[in-house]
């Protein structure tokens, strides 16, 4: 894994001065500046590194759902990340087109243009531009295989006559504008445009709507001081490591959660308890400060009830185990195995899991209040679809 992003980030490094990034830049006077749809409450997207056009959001899309996006043509960026799942895949880890298994959930891309960083542990990926681009060149494992295959794959839509048109459109002052930049910028317009506001506690909350009491109880129990939930799933995207045009200090979070404690010293580490599985250790894989080992961003709980399996490498299977066997425990207990711990001692755990007990009626509650994050129009809408008509929506889709 380490040895995959450190790839990525030098090819970010090799090919940042492509265009895509540093200050903003205005939208060139033949395309059509994108102009966000915002649900009540939420601050404007920071995007100034990567100036949204309607033009370069339709090309990103096209990119993100096309196969030929990876180097044997098995896999799209759609293939992790599907509409119906809110842009998950549904699978424990995700597996690449070549047949590598990740050792990382693929997470959702709802309202990703707001996090402070992406992916689950690096701290170094700041904007969706990069994100592209590292999973563009990631070789172990390879999620599309562009190391080395560049002028291949652009090939591939510069013989296109759809895409002769759409990035003549999107980048219209460039003679040749089928460049990997470019690609990355497009797909990464795209994905800006994924914004969630509208479940139904959201249309409860602003007033076009209402949800039942088993919600408002629910919700007065995620944000108690007794379950604490709050404090790493807060503010309007129900997570902390947010940024945006009001930002004025940057946030970023990554929390250890206790969801394993296995005994014995790590690579490095002066612990005898207290590491994460070798390959996904968390924050630790970049500083390699032993407080660091298992440390992970809390991604946002917006459409959480589509997006099972749950957490970093996606052991947890239900929401209801979530809660009940990890954190109303203070952390995961795990009886056999090499994993085999109790995250509840572990000496790194975050100090506000404390644990706690609900009622079968509470633990009711709780569970609907996740349900009402569910955005339907997000899940639903057509300009976010896969324009080949290949993906099926959801069912309860019209």
């Amino acid at each position: 894994m380490k040895k995959s992003l450190i790839a990525a980030m030098l090819s970010l490094a090799l090919l940042g001065c492509g265009g895509g990034g540093g200050s903003a830049a205005p939208a060139n006077p033949a395309t059509t500046p994108f102009t966000f749809k915002l649900p009540e409450g939420f601050p404007q997207p920071r995007t100034q590194d990567n100036p949204l056009t309607v033009e370069k959001v339709e090309l990103g899309r096209h990119l993100f759902y096309d196969r030929r996006m990876s180097i044997n043509e098995a896999a799209s960026c759609a293939s992790c990340h599907e509409q119906r799942k809110a842009f998950t895949d549904g699978r424990k880890t995700s597996t690449g087109p070549t047949g590598g298994v990740h050792p990382r959930n693929a997470m959702s891309l709802t309202n990703v243009v707001y996090n402070a960083r992406q992916n689950w542990a690096n701290p170094t990926l700041r904007t969706l531009r990069e994100q592209a681009l590292a999973v563009m060149f990631a070789d172990d494992p390879v999620e599309l295989g562009w190391a080395d295959n560049e002028d291949e794959i652009l090939a591939r839509f510069a013989r296109d006559t759809l895409y002769q048109e759409l990035f003549a459109k999107a980048y219209p002052e460039q003679e040749d504008p089928y460049t990997v930049n470019n690609v990355a910028s497009a797909a990464a317009a795209f994905v800006a445009t994924l914004i969630s506001g509208e479940s139904a506690l959201d249309q409860a909350n602003n007033g076009t709507g209402t949800v039942p009491p088993s919600v408002r109880r629910g919700e007065a129990l995620f944000f108690s001081e007794r379950l604490e939930c709050f404090h790493c799933h807060g503010a309007f995207n129900f997570a902390q490591s947010v940024q945006h045009d009001g930002t004025t200090l940057e946030t970023v979070e990554f929390k250890n959660n206790g969801l394993y404690n296995i005994a014995g010293p790590g690579p490095g580490l002066p612990l005898d308890n207290g590491n994460y599985p070798a390959g996904n250790q968390g924050l630790y894989e970049f500083t390699e400060n032993p407080t660091d080992m298992g440390r992970f961003r809390a991604p946002t709980l917006r459409n959480i009830e589509l997006t099972a399996p749950y957490m970093h490498d996606g052991s947890m299977a239900s929401l209801e185990d979530v809660i009940t066997k990890h954190y109303a425990r203070a952390g995961r207990r795990i009886n056999a195995g090499p994993n085999a711990g109790d995250g509840s001692q572990s000496p790194l755990k975050d100090p506000l899991l404390q644990g706690f007990v609900l009622s079968e009626q509470e633990l009711d509650d709780l569970m609907s209040f996740f349900s009402a994050l569910t955005d339907w129009d997000f899940v639903c809408n057509p300009e976010f679809a896969d324009p080949f008509g290949n993906i099926p929506m959801h069912e309860q889709c019209p």
